[in-house]
């Protein structure tokens, strides 16, 4: 897995443009548009704002979801990128289902 195109793909995913991702985890654009075509490397410093921005683990980064995926490792996946108000809102609203 090249680490830039990742990059893309979770920054995309998130709906986010290049520069929007670069000025909340404080790096420049054009040092992160490199990273994403592959002509420069990341820090795992740098690596790691990247993570903690889009809310992922550098685990989760590094962890590709495969074709084999269950449901619950999906739901997982993506209950990890809410923040903890969102979580709470998802338990209570998983609550009322199962009432």
């Amino acid at each position: 897995m090249e680490i830039g195109q990742r990059i893309m793909e979770l920054r995309e995913s998130a709906g986010w443009t290049t520069n929007r991702l670069a000025n909340l985890c404080g790096l420049s654009q054009s040092f992160l548009r490199s990273v994403e075509l592959g002509e420069k490397g990341i820090s795992v410093e740098n690596l790691q704002l990247i993570c903690d921005t889009l809310h992922i683990s550098l685990r989760d980064f590094f962890d590709v979801p495969s074709e084999q995926d269950t449901e619950q490792d999906r739901l997982l996946r993506e209950i990890t990128k809410l923040t903890n108000e969102q979580k709470l809102a998802l338990i209570s609203f998983l609550e009322s289902l199962a009432k």
